[in-house]
């Protein structure tokens, strides 16, 4: 009978649960003999295991007292920080740039709190590493030449403001092969207009008859042209990639913080004003945004002080949040790699016919790059970043063919999409605040010129915030006062 109760004694472990000896002994899981003998290494693991969890029992303790870094809580290391003083929503170059010019104007290192908000660390749909990488001053409006003069002078001084200590050097690849621009008879006195004013505004600029294009360019057909204008300086392309990566490193660098996610609300307080005419307006201000993880049901309410909308062509959902529209939209545009090997040289420019094609080389061995905006009311679907290939059969190559007889035999060897923050109102940025929301900023609405104007976009964006006016380059004509007046300001060199 004793022998049968010893047989029936129970262990505690250290999880505190009573296993029975006899039922161990059934199931297979505990040899009698070893359960009994007090030397086998039986025995010796069970202390070792049990003295593990008092040792794990005794940090968990340790680590629970106060001043340890303990939590019950798990904590997301990729949330943003509770508060910041400027939260900049997209991250693409626009954005990156104004953070790398606040970073780089705050009087005191550290001294202002910028978080970029970025809902994809991938870029994968991104307008700026999906764009042709042009830069030109030949445009129609003294604002947009002067952004792009003092953008392409950071470009070829890039290193001297976005070198990082212990980095590889920034290479752009700027090809400084400048633009050409055909126009027809009907349009050459436009082309006249627009010279003149990129001349008085400093740009390098030449017009050339078609006889002189011809001996430049004997690879061109010229039929139909009655003007062409050319960049001598400062003008051609770039890659877009390494600029949106060059801003960003610099800016983290210099302490500015980058997190993945999307701003879905923004929380704000309301006054009522009364306005010049005597009519009652709601003034807003922002107090925080709330920013949604990506895949989760996260999120974090970040407080600050000023709200920069450099979101590209989803920028007006920001507004819309509020009750104010905002005149920017997607617009999906195609761009097309082609290959011919007997195509034009190495002196080839970045094209633009006035029929509406464009083409630059891309790289050696016979690759460019062509496209076309579509006719206003042929607007592709811009719920997917699809390709038509069609496109370029109907539209593209008949034009490219025409004025390049060798892209008879070219062939399509890749192609890609990618959309403009198009501005329905006059296709130029909306630069500056908002007159009823009196702590966001816009920086949107480029229509295509975001990336080359992005230096000088991001400098008086910061110049705006910090110093409280335009201190380099006066942009007031392109601030959101106009858009409420519906007053365009119409660009006529959009392509």
């Amino acid at each position: 009978m004793s022998t049968c109760c010893r047989l029936h004694v129970t262990v505690r472990t250290a999880r505190g649960l009573f296993v029975s000896r006899r039922h161990a002994r059934l199931c297979g899981h505990l040899p009698l003999s070893q359960s009994l003998s007090t030397g086998t290494p039986l025995r010796n693991d069970f202390f070792k295991d049990l003295e593990s969890q008092f040792s794990a029992m005794r940090k968990k303790a340790s680590d629970a007292l106060p001043g340890s870094s303990w939590s019950p809580l798990q904590i997301n290391a990729n949330l943003p920080p509770e508060r910041a003083d400027i939260v900049i929503v997209g991250g693409g170059v626009v954005g990156w740039s104004i953070a790398y010019w606040l970073k780089q104007k705050e009087r005191v290192r550290g001294g202002v709190k910028v978080l970029v908000v970025e809902k994809d660390l991938t870029y994968s749909q991104a307008s700026t590493v999906l764009s042709a990488g042009g830069i030109r001053q030949q445009f129609s409006l003294p604002e947009n030449i002067h952004l792009s003069l003092a953008s392409a002078d950071f470009m070829r001084n890039i290193n001297e403001h976005l070198g990082v200590l212990n980095e590889d050097p920034v290479d752009l690849q700027f090809n400084q092969s400048g633009y050409l621009f055909l126009a027809s008879e009907e349009a050459a006195h436009i082309m006249e207009e627009n010279y003149n004013t990129q001349r008085n505004a400093g740009a390098k600029v030449s017009l050339l008859s078609p006889t002189q294009l011809k001996e430049k360019f004997p690879w061109m057909n010229t039929d139909g042209v009655a003007l062409a204008s050319h960049g001598l300086e400062n003008e051609g392309w770039f890659d877009p990639w390494t600029l949106l990566n060059a801003f960003r490193r610099k800016a983290l660098s210099m302490g500015a913080i980058q997190c993945c996610g999307e701003v879905t609300a923004l929380k704000c307080t309301t006054s009522r004003i009364l306005s010049a005419d005597g009519d009652e307006m709601d003034l807003r201000r922002i107090g925080s945004v709330k920013v949604q993880m990506p895949n989760s049901l996260e999120y974090q309410p970040v407080e600050c002080a000023i709200v920069v909308n450099a979101a590209g062509a989803s920028s007006a959902r920001l507004p819309e949040m509020l009750g104010i529209p905002l005149p920017v939209e997607p617009r999906k545009r195609y761009v097309y790699v082609v290959h011919c090997p007997d195509g034009p040289g190495l002196d080839t420019p970045f094209l633009v016919d006035y029929s509406g094609v464009y083409f630059r080389r891309d790289g050696l061995g016979g690759n460019y790059i062509a496209g076309m905006s579509p006719e206003e009311g042929e607007e592709p679907d811009t719920s997917n970043l699809e390709v038509d290939h069609q496109f370029f059969e109907d539209k593209v190559w008949p034009r490219l063919a025409s004025r390049v007889p060798a892209f008879e035999k070219l062939k399509v060897t890749s192609a890609w999409a990618g959309f403009y923050d198009y501005n329905t109102l006059d296709q130029n940025g909306i630069i500056g605040m908002h007159p009823l929301i009196n702590n966001m900023y816009f920086a949107t609405g480029f229509s295509g010129h975001g990336l080359q104007h992005s230096p000088a976009v991001g400098r008086s964006v910061a110049e705006l915030i910090l110093d409280g006016d335009f201190t380099t380059l006066n942009l007031s004509g392109l601030g959101f006062r106009r858009v409420l007046a519906q007053e365009p300001m119409l660009e006529r060199n959009i392509v």
